[in-house]
């Protein structure tokens, strides 16, 4: 079975925990350990001091003699007071006297390098069984007693069992286990509200993934704070608005290309088959076959266009900058108008201009100029007039074209640009057109590195300004354009 995120953050988290709080003890009983071994061993000490002193006040030159028991009296008390045995060696190792009942250790000779060592160091430590005297642990401490001439005369141990240690480690380990019981607890129920929190926005995308491959964009993802994973759920609800986006255009896109087609193909389909059957008369045939062939070219400007948007969205379109004089396209482009021109007593001006040369590809500029001249002529009102200018500031040329008419409303200015957007005023007009060309134009324009945008007032004017470099002083952004 797949673990989920929450899982493995659950359990990583957990692990650490645990292994954390091991570690911990350890380290805790090794310190405590430590601490009461120390202890011990500096009380066993003290004791074994004030148990020399205690003989050296009795002694008498003789060993079994200074073992009085007035002097074995005073060694029990000390023993019993930290629950030790403490017993007399002689020189040899031989056990003399001790504070047992029964002294087990008179039977036993204390090592010589145990004597070497207290000879050396003063004093010896010990947690073991003293040379094979005790079965168990026991902490054991030896110092040497020496007369005022410095010489010694005998040793003193005092040894206390270790079980002690062992009953507090135990109980320290208890006290622990049960803290560390309740600290897990709690750091697990923290751990299990932070990770359901920092994993729920995942597993709110992946839900929301699975509606965007179902075609459904309408999901967000809720943003709280300013980390990593509140970047990461605005740049997933942006990802998801592009789509919608995306989504509805390429709907939209395709209900427009399914209209554009059907409409020519029906009309066409239709007189064809009347021609064919007979229906239409062969006096009227003619007349059916031009409206037949105006339909196939309105086909073949289509498909010209969309081909053309493939390349721009593609990336394939290329750019052949050269300095070209706009207003001489301008004048070329006017000229194949003329005669709609004139029969709507159209009055055009700004063409006497001298050059306004730009960077640009000549064949695509032309495109431009023409789509918007042609939309100009189109919805100038007869008797109206159609004006170019242009403004030359710094590396940049602004072009202007203004027509007079009825304008655009401002509803419909802000989707002029979009693919196959037509306004209501348009499609009485524009019986021809398929809704492409100023698409195509702003493509065109953006191409070059430039802006197009359209100022309208409705009932008085619309105008169309865009930019393209200068040709006499923006040398790098030929060299820019040449390398797109």
């Amino acid at each position: 079975m797949q673990k989920s995120l929450f899982t493995k953050y659950f359990a990583i988290c957990s692990i650490i925990t645990l292994a954390s709080l091991t570690v911990l003890g350890a380290i805790f009983l090794i310190f405590a350990s430590q601490y009461f071994t120390e202890e011990r061993y500096t009380l066993l000490s003290e004791n074994a001091s004030k148990a020399a002193y205690t003989f050296l006040r009795d002694y008498s030159h003789d060993l079994e003699d200074s073992s009085s028991g007035t002097l074995m009296s005073t060694f029990r008390i000390l023993g019993s007071s930290v629950d030790a045995d403490i017993f007399l060696v002689n020189l040899k190792g031989n056990v003399v006297k001790c504070t047992e009942e029964t002294c087990v250790h008179s039977s036993y000779v204390i090592p010589a390098k145990i004597l070497d060592t207290i000879e050396q160091d003063e004093e010896y430590h010990e947690l073991g069984n003293l040379g094979g005297i005790y079965k168990g642990q026991y902490y054991t401490v030896g110092i040497k007693v020496s007369a005022a001439n410095a010489e010694t005369i005998s040793y003193i141990f005092v040894s206390s069992s270790a079980d002690g240690l062992f009953s507090f480690l135990l109980d320290l380990l208890k006290m622990f286990a049960i803290s560390s019981l309740v600290v897990m607890i709690f750091v697990f129920f923290i751990i299990y509200i932070v990770t359901s929190r920092m994993v729920q926005p995942l597993r709110q995308m992946a839900v929301a993934a699975k509606h965007f491959g179902n075609g459904d964009f309408s999901s967000r993802i809720p943003v709280k704070g300013y980390d990593e994973i509140a970047q990461l759920a605005v740049a997933f609800n942006n990802m998801a608005s592009s789509l919608s986006v995306v989504e509805s255009m390429r709907r939209s896109f395709v209900a427009n290309v399914s209209h554009e087609l059907k409409t020519p193909m029906t009309t066409i389909a239709g007189f064809i088959d009347g021609i064919l059957d007979g229906t239409i008369p062969p006096e009227n045939q003619e007349k059916y076959l031009k409206i037949v062939s105006d339909e196939v070219k309105r086909l073949a400007r289509l498909v010209r266009s969309m081909l053309s948007i493939a390349k721009f969205e593609s990336g394939e379109m290329t750019l052949e900058p050269m300095p070209v004089d706009i207003s001489d396209v301008i004048l070329k482009a006017v000229f194949t108008f003329e005669q709609r021109l004139e029969a709507k007593h159209i009055d055009v001006r700004g063409l006497d201009v001298s050059k306004i040369m730009v960077m640009a590809d000549r064949d695509l500029i032309h495109q431009v100029v023409y789509n918007l001249i042609e939309n100009a002529v189109k919805f100038t009102n007869d008797g109206g007039y159609i004006a170019f200018n242009y403004i030359e500031m710094d590396d940049i040329t602004y072009i202007s074209i203004k027509n007079s008419g009825a304008g655009i409303s401002k509803e419909e200015l802000p989707h002029i640009f979009d693919r196959f957007y037509k306004s209501d005023k348009s499609r009485s007009l524009d019986k021809t057109g398929v809704g492409l060309g100023l698409y195509i134009v702003r493509s065109i324009i953006n191409l070059h590195s430039g802006d197009i945008i359209v100022r309208s007032i409705a009932g008085e004017y619309t105008e169309f300004v865009f930019t393209l470099p200068h040709a006499q002083k923006n040398k790098i952004h030929q060299a820019k354009l040449k390398k797109n």
